[in-house]
């Protein structure tokens, strides 16, 4: 039974963290984005549970690039620590086998803010911007990270319900950055003349975290927190005040997304003024991108995203020597 020559190769957070560009990531996406995508090559994730056990699976074939794959997460609340593990199998166009196991959990923060700057690079006006950032942990320390990559920051104001972590995202981003960056003590208050709004921290009770009339009226917001029917980040009144909204997977953002079933539930008629990452990447939509003054990004993430940060992850820890080699081959069906 024939089997592969070359085995594949591991790639740790670590080594992740080390090769890894957000300038490199937001042009890959651009261009990712930017090809015509197949719905077949995209499909939708699955999600598998039994026995306080979940399994997500993220497919996806991108356009032009050598490695396509799916990434593996989940958690079994059965354990007495409990925890999400992600993986991206990557196999290899040219040779038909499996190139690469890429450890997820960096990538899944890497790919989102990186999706998000790219689409807020096309969105939002060039030149100095003040963020403001509602949330603490990884996604919102990604996406300030990301956003500071395209737009000279200013300053950026940091909400967080927990003193304690606003204050240390603000002395970590403001030392990482060197941008002034200072904690708010409600929600309102940091987004307050924002150019920028971020929103990457659903309420524990899943009520709106963000309202459209804090907004100054020239906001750009990006909202990655509610990306299932059950969860909810933004209100109804920030998907009417938003006269454009960019979607990476339209119909998953518009129909299984809580924030947007509130929106249609509360009467509120959003789908003429929603496009895809795809179609604002290929520029098809262009007079009205250009007409919008309150554009909203609004993000559930999906599996073209992580094997287009993941491959090129692969391949600069390929060239930096980071990628280890694995003792063992898969055997190969013909």
């Amino acid at each position: 039974m024939p089997t592969s020559t070359v085995g594949p190769v591991f790639v740790s957070g670590d080594a992740a963290r080390r090769v890894f560009r957000w300038e490199d990531a937001i042009r890959a996406m651009q261009a990712a984005y930017a090809m015509p995508i197949a719905e077949s090559a995209t499909p939708p994730r699955t999600i598998a549970s039994a026995d306080k056990a979940w399994l997500r699976t993220l497919p996806a074939i991108p356009p032009g690039g050598r490695y396509y794959g799916a990434k593996l997460m989940g958690m079994s609340a059965a354990s007495p620590t409990p925890g999400v593990e992600y993986v991206i199998v990557l196999f290899d166009k040219e040779t038909s086998r499996i190139a690469a196991f890429v450890d997820g959990n960096l990538v899944t923060g890497f790919r989102t803010a990186a999706t998000s700057a790219a689409a807020l690079d096309r969105l939002a006006p060039a030149g100095p911007a003040r963020l403001a950032v509602l949330g603490s942990g990884l996604e919102a320390t990604m996406h300030t990270r990301a956003l500071a990559s395209i737009r000279p920051l200013t300053e950026i104001t940091i909400f967080s319900p927990t003193p304690e972590r606003r204050d240390a995202f603000a002395r970590d981003i403001s030392k990482e950055l060197g941008i002034k960056t200072t904690g708010a003590p409600t929600a309102r208050a940091a987004v307050e003349g924002a150019d920028l709004v971020l929103t990457a921290a659903r309420s524990r009770g899943e009520q709106p975290i963000l309202f459209g009339d804090w907004l100054a009226p020239h906001a750009a917001v990006v909202s990655i927190g509610s990306t299932i029917p059950q969860q909810r980040e933004i209100d109804a009144s920030v998907v009417e005040r938003s006269d454009l909204i960019v979607c990476d997977t339209l119909e998953e953002v518009l129909h299984e997304t809580g924030d947007m079933i509130a929106a249609r539930e509360a009467g509120i008629e959003f789908h003429h003024k929603a496009i895809s990452l795809g179609n604002l990447m290929r520029g098809t939509h262009g007079d009205q991108v250009k007409a919008a003054k309150a554009p909203l990004f609004k993000s559930v993430g999906g599996g073209l995203q992580d094997i287009v940060v993941a491959e090129m992850i692969l391949e600069k820890a390929l060239q930096a020597g980071l990628a280890m080699p694995l003792p063992f081959t898969f055997e190969t069906k013909h």
